[in-house]
């Protein structure tokens, strides 16, 4: 049985192996709550190879009829702009989420509500006067949109290594090297030996390859594109974007690097160890679907792509929950590609259930899942 570290005389021992968002949200946590933390990782934090590198991710509150999710993602925007006063760096840039809905019954009236319910600003716009969000914009196959003007984009690199800075500024350590589980323990290449009262496996699309009977993903490779759409497409206060139904989102022009748009259709599988191939297969897509919804962007130039990586479970919800024969050990990840936001509030979260020796709900459970509603797009997850 687990002893609740609130009865430890003495700070925890913590290692932590992965600097994504999981893990690196973890440390900063637990080293500012004065417990003695290593992270381990094999690239560092915010290295484009790890499912948490890359320049932005969206930043909404809507999941739909997901209350639980909802009020993480809530906790969420507090914790990041906690971090971003300790950083003294922007990392979360509210410039509103909007959800282009095609219905009345569809994914963004479930989310509404739920956000009605949870107190969380909210606000249905006719289409007409959602057009005045962009500097260009098409809507006539849509019902409505659905903007949340506290939503926006967090700037992923730049949080990723706030979060790893702040943790070593509380005193965390950071040691580089590729980790293989043996027992409780952590084994580094060289055979250096790491062991706490707690262990924490946060290593995004790795988790299936160390943990192949507990952990079941599908890692895939997904394209980022990004386009010049001018001066006007920089401007502050344009919204980050998802079709829900359609599968497509975006944002601005943050930081200059170009429009983001990209398909959230699952690309094809990829292993972790493998190199990212540098494609534009989706370009043709992508364009399309912005020559509808945004018309001056159909044939804006191509600024650069990326790939990225996806590590998605069956019913895309997050995994957190300790290893069946190692107590002290903890499993943590499938972000599913929407689990960047949810690094820190699961952190929080993580820190209470191991001060006092409970599990977290059942839904962040080990093992095989059942495909559910996706919590990202309707690309993923089943229908309902």
């Amino acid at each position: 049985m687990r002893v609740p570290l609130t009865y430890c005389l003495a700070p925890m021992d913590c290692v932590i192996v992965g600097a994504g968002t999981f893990g690196s949200s973890l440390a900063w946590w637990l080293a500012r709550s004065g417990e003695r933390v290593t992270l381990v990782d094999q690239f560092g934090p915010g290295d484009p190879r790890a499912s948490s590198g890359g320049e932005t991710r969206l930043y909404r509150c809507a999941h739909g009829p997901d209350s639980e999710y909802t009020a993480m993602a809530r906790r969420a925007q507090t914790l990041w702009r906690q971090l971003g006063e300790e950083s003294g760096e922007e990392l979360l840039v509210e410039c509103g989420m909007a959800w282009f809905a095609h219905r009345e019954d569809g994914w963004e009236v479930e989310s509404e509500r739920t956000l009605i319910e949870q107190g969380i600003p909210v606000e249905r716009l006719e289409v007409a006067e959602a057009s005045k969000l962009y500097p260009s914009f098409r809507g006539d196959d849509l019902a409505f949109v659905l903007l949340e003007p506290e939503g926006g984009v967090l700037r992923a690199e730049r949080s990723m290594l706030a979060l790893a800075g702040q943790a070593v500024a509380h005193g965390a350590r950071i040691v580089r090297g590729r980790a293989l589980q043996d027992g409780a323990a952590v084994v580094l290449e060289g055979g250096t030996r790491l062991e706490g009262d707690v262990v924490v496996w946060a290593c995004g699309p790795w988790l299936a390859k160390l943990f192949p009977d507990l952990v079941s993903l599908k890692v895939t490779q997904q394209e980022l594109l990004f386009f010049d759409g001018g001066p006007a497409w920089r401007a502050l206060g344009l919204p980050g974007w998802c079709d829900y139904e359609l599968s497509r989102y975006g944002t601005a022009d943050i930081d200059e690097v170009g429009i983001k748009a990209a398909l959230d259709d699952e690309g094809p599988p990829v292993d972790p160890d493998s190199d990212l191939p540098s494609t534009t297969r989706t370009e043709a897509d992508v364009r399309a679907y912005l020559r509808e919804r945004f018309p001056a962007l159909g044939d804006a130039p191509l600024v650069g792509a990326r790939s990225c990586r996806y590590e998605i479970t069956a019913d895309t919800r997050l995994i957190a929950a300790s290893h069946p024969e190692h107590p002290s050990v903890w499993i943590v990840g499938g972000g599913s590609g929407h689990g960047f936001k949810h690094g820190p509030p699961i952190a929080e979260r993580l820190a209470n259930v191991f001060s006092s020796g409970k599990t977290m709900p059942a839904d962040f459970s080990l093992g095989e899942r059942s495909p559910l509603r996706s919590l990202r797009t309707a690309s993923s997850g089943m229908e309902t």
